[in-house]
């Protein structure tokens, strides 16, 4: 049993485990269980770790130090415990690593737990016992979260965000205590003083609450001493003047004063002068979009960020960040939303063009930016403090105790928004960028609006707004096809429609033409003005990329799929994948790329075209060159090394080792070989295509991508891509007089011309094979080519002549000792006894064939045995025998990975379940296999769909009892 564990950050970090206090160990070690303490439950991230420890330019050992810290973690909380286990302290997650605290144990999750419960209390009415959980929860505070030898770390976002959360506790506590109270009114106004102490003494909102304190509780001298010194301070500091909120405050006390001075006949104190200048209620959010059309999930979503939750309390600041490619419609989205929720700020709406990606300014700072809007919000020019601390805490002061909404559009990144975001509750941030912002979403729990592409129906909706019901319905499949070849980007289908209201009488199958004669190339939707030209705009967010992130974007053009996976990228690029992740996401974050399921990568047409264009003007034909040729031999030898794991005894082409740059994907074993086939089939087809165009003498990629998928692509019914990648690889090896090639090709050429039924192309194929290999002495080639033969026998019904290509084949292993070879020979003649009803036989062949596979160790070829052995049962009627045969083939192939050969094998279990009068576990099986076959799309899903109807039909047909 784990012994209990506390740990404390609100103030020092400190851990105790039982009784006895640890030593958290060195500074870097401290700070990362103080990350996992403040975010506890939730997993905290590797890059996270990373980015805290380092203020810039982690070392390349970063991630290996945050690993030893975290070892050093557990061996300190749970010394002697396995990693993974059952009720550790510490817990390794698919998102990184988390502590397991909880308010019992962590005093900031007390803290919050306290919190909460103080707020349901003050919803429901119970004002004085929220108030006195607040108190509690205060108390807990003994300083902001310190890392000795770390101070710096006080100031980052995540430790930051802490401290104001005991800020906004203090003001929640001042604004529900019921002052009469005397003794909460002293907790509260003791815990006010002590948050104001520090660096937050300027906060004008807090200050505010101390005096209505001390008012309150009859010190009306002492409150009016207070805010003439925090007003002294502001002028001073920051040459700016009381905030509405803290001059309502001393005009309360004021008119307290007032009536207590006329109580007694004395006289007030005359008031100070008030030197504020009244600002105009500022609303600067652009206007509304009249052809705004679709994003409802996004404006829910939006709109639910303002909502309470279900304990009816409102985040303190809601910060939505919205976050796309270029021309996708980020600014039409934010405005859009602005204006529908403009009503609930009635302090103003503020807008801010921070530049981020413009094509001829350069970014507007963050200073520059905090100047504007304080300007907006009515402080004198002259009164504008110089320092940057100052004019920060100004900005600040500005939004305090007030709901102002502020839309920062096209944001650079996340450090050019941090210092503009309200840290007043009660206020929206909307923000805008074609970079993801990560650091906002986990440092300041910003909210995440992805937005895509549009649907159909809202790219034809659009078309409506800009050119008219009626001629967008005339031609409903034009304005359907223009929708399709913008690909449904916003920009692109702006462009395009402008171009029809300039030319009304142009019928929009016209503008589709010449959409279409682009060939998906930029020159249609390019404009005079950079503002809407897709060159332009898709370049300022390249210009922002770094430059081994801007060639990676370029040579992906290159790449022959519409998606890539990582691994595959790393060859790409000729870079180690560590290197080569980074800029995938750093792609991914200025969106010029979407990670669309977990490590793969793709990107919308028109910025494949533009990176295509980038890549013919800067990337000279010989790197062109050199990057399509490490991509085939990436793909050749992940598919070499995937189909060695899938069929491990099976004779394969032999492959030197890779030129430099290519980093082959490797494998945990079948499961994942089989299933990165399975994902990458079309990639693969492609490059055998791409191997084709680009052979030169000595290349045998082609044809050897080619033979390396044959298995593949043949157990999974691809029989026609089969034909026609073997036809490829074919030409190829005819091209570049490559003898072992053409043999290769010819050989699988010619099985899956059988496989489609093309009998005389097949005998063809197969017989100039046999040449080919006879004239290259391979007998291995021989010998796999007379195996072919012999099924295209069987299938012709010449059994006989099957056979004797089965003796053929066994004199081409035997000499040289060929075992695997020699064994599923003995599998396949017994087949062929079987299709001559000679069960018997069929019985002596396969268990020998079992034997030799057991002793040799093939699983796959013991497996076929197994199977062939239970068919033959069945026919002999000896179901349970049979269905033990199908067991042993079935467990075999779940452990190979083999999903095709396991779906055959249950369709002929059920098939002997059916026989021995079960058609529930017939249709069980019969329905497992069929899902098998359905994930692989088959085509023999068909046959036992027929079964299943069968079973069906006879259920109907059956006479009631």
């Amino acid at each position: 049993m784990l012994t209990a564990v506390r740990y404390t950050v609100l103030g020092p970090v400190r851990v105790w485990r039982g009784d006895s206090e640890l030593t958290p160990g060195p500074p870097k070690q401290q700070a990362l269980l103080a990350l996992l303490a403040v975010r506890a439950p939730e997993p905290v991230a590797v890059h996270e770790a990373v980015d805290l420890l380092w203020d810039e330019d982690p070392p390349d050992s970063a991630v290996n130090v945050v690993h030893r810290h975290i070892g050093g973690l557990r061996r300190l909380l749970e010394p002697g415990l396995p990693p993974r286990s059952e009720g550790a302290h510490l817990i390794r997650t698919s998102g990184g690593y988390r502590l397991a605290a909880d308010s019992a144990s962590l005093d900031l999750a007390r803290f919050r737990e306290l919190r909460a419960s103080a707020q349901r209390a003050v919803a429901a009415g119970a004002a004085e016992e929220g108030v006195r959980l607040l108190v509690e929860a205060l108390r807990l505070w003994q300083g902001p979260v310190t890392v000795g030898g770390m101070p710096r770390l006080r100031d980052h976002p995540v430790f930051v965000a802490v401290e104001n959360e005991y800020v906004a506790t203090a003001k929640e506590a001042a604004d529900a205590t019921p002052w009469e109270v005397s003794g909460l009114a002293e907790e509260v106004l003791a815990a006010l003083r002590r948050v104001a102490a520090g660096r937050h003494r300027l906060d004008e909102a807090l200050q505010a609450r101390i005096i209505t304190a001390l008012a309150a509780s009859g010190r009306q001298a002492e409150a009016l001493e207070l805010f003439g010194s925090v007003r002294a301070d502001l002028a001073e500091e920051l040459g700016m003047d009381p905030s509405p909120e803290l001059r309502a405050a001393h005009e309360q006390v004021l008119r307290q004063s007032a009536g207590s001075y006329a109580a007694t006949g004395d006289s007030p104190p005359p008031a100070g002068p008030d030197s504020t200048r009244t600002a105009v209620r500022p609303a600067q959010l652009p206007a509304d979009i009249a052809s705004f059309v679709g994003r409802q999930d996004e404006l829910a979503r939006s709109r639910a960020l303002l909502e309470p939750d279900d304990q009816g309390a409102h985040a303190p600041v809601v910060i939505g960040a919205i976050s796309g490619m270029a021309g996708v419609g980020k600014t039409t989205l934010a405005v859009r939303w602005a204006h529908m929720v403009e009503d609930r700020f009635p302090d103003g709406q503020l807008y801010v063009n921070l530049r981020g990606f413009h094509p001829a300014m350069p970014p507007l700072s963050s200073l520059e930016a905090m100047r504007d809007v304080i300007d907006a919000l009515g402080v004198k020019p002259g009164r504008m403090p110089d320092s940057p601390d100052a004019l920060a805490s100004l900005y600040r002061s500005l939004f305090a105790g007030r709901r102002f909404l502020i839309l920062l559009d096209n944001a650079r990144d996340s450090e050019q928004v941090r210092p503009l975001l309200p840290a007043a509750g009660g206020c929206l941030a909307i923000i805008t960028s074609r970079h993801r912002l990560d650091g906002l979403i986990v440092a300041d729990n910003a909210r995440f609006i992805p937005l895509g592409l549009l649907s159909r129906a809202e790219g034809v909706e659009l078309l409506i707004r800009r050119l008219g019901e009626q001629r967008v319905t005339a031609e409903r499949a034009a304005a359907e096809a223009i929708v399709d070849l913008c690909g449904r980007l916003p920009l692109a289908l702006a462009i395009a429609s402008a171009r029809a209201v300039l030319h009304p009488t142009f019928p929009l199958a016209s503008i589709a033409a010449e959409l279409r004669e682009s060939q998906g190339g930029l020159d249609a939707f390019a404009t005079h003005d950079t503002r809407t030209d897709a060159r332009s705009i898709f370049s300022w967010s390249y210009q922002a990329l770094s430059p081994a992130a801007a060639r990676l974007f370029r040579l992906l053009s290159l790449h022959a799929a519409p998606d890539i996976a990582a691994p595959a990228a790393a060859s790409l690029a000729g870079a180690p994948l560590r290197e080569v992740r980074r800029q995938l996401a750093e792609l991914v974050e200025h969106h010029l790329l979407t990670e669309h399921t977990p490590g793969r990568f793709t990107c919308h047409e028109l910025l494949r075209a533009y990176a295509a264009e980038l890549c013919e003007g800067q990337d000279d034909e010989r790197t062109r060159a050199a990057t399509r040729r490490r991509m085939v031999e990436h793909y050749l030898r992940s598919a070499h090394t995937a189909d060695a794991l899938l069929a491990t005894y099976r004779e394969r082409v032999t492959l030197p080792d890779p030129p430099p740059g290519v980093f082959p994907q490797t494998f945990g074993g079948p499961f994942e070989a089989a299933d990165w086939f399975q994902r990458e089939r079309q990639v693969l087809l492609a490059m055998v295509e791409q191997a084709a165009r680009h052979t030169a003498e000595g290349d045998a990629s082609c044809w050897q991508l080619a033979a390396t998928l044959e298995i593949f692509l043949d157990r999974h019914g691809r029989w026609q891509e089969q034909h026609h990648i073997q036809t490829t690889a074919l030409d190829a090896a005819r091209r570049t007089g490559d003898l072992p090639g053409q043999a290769n090709a010819l050989r699988a050429l010619g099985f899956a011309a059988c496989r489609l039924g093309a009998h005389d192309e097949a005998r063809r194929c197969l017989s100039r094979a046999l040449d080919l290999f006879d004239r290259l002495a391979d007998p291995i080639g021989m010998g796999r080519t007379h195996r072919y033969s012999a099924f295209l026998a069987n299938v012709m019904k010449d059994h006989r002549r099957a056979l004797d290509h089965y003796r053929r084949a066994a004199d081409c292993y035997t000499p040289i000792g060929y075992a695997t070879g020699q064994a599923a020979i003995l599998n396949e003649i017994g087949w062929t006894h079987l299709l001559m009803g000679e069960y018997e036989s069929t019985l002596l062949h396969c268990e020998q064939a079992v034997t030799m596979h057991q002793e040799i160790g093939d699983q796959c070829g013991e497996a076929a045995a197994w199977d062939s052995l239970g068919y033959a049962r069945h026919h002999l009627r000896r179901y349970e025998e049979a269905l033990t045969g199908y067991g042993h083939a079935i467990d075999l192939y779940r452990r190979t990975g083999d999903r095709s050969l396991e779906a055959d094998t249950l369709v002929h279990a059920g098939d002997s379940h059916h026989a021995r009068s079960d058609p529930r576990r017939a249709e069980q099986v019969w329905r497992q296999a069929l899902e098998l076959y359905d994930r692989l799309d088959h085509p023999d899903a068909a046959g036992v769909r027929e079964r299943l109807e069968r079973l069906e039909r006879s259920r109907e047909d059956a006479p009631a009892r």
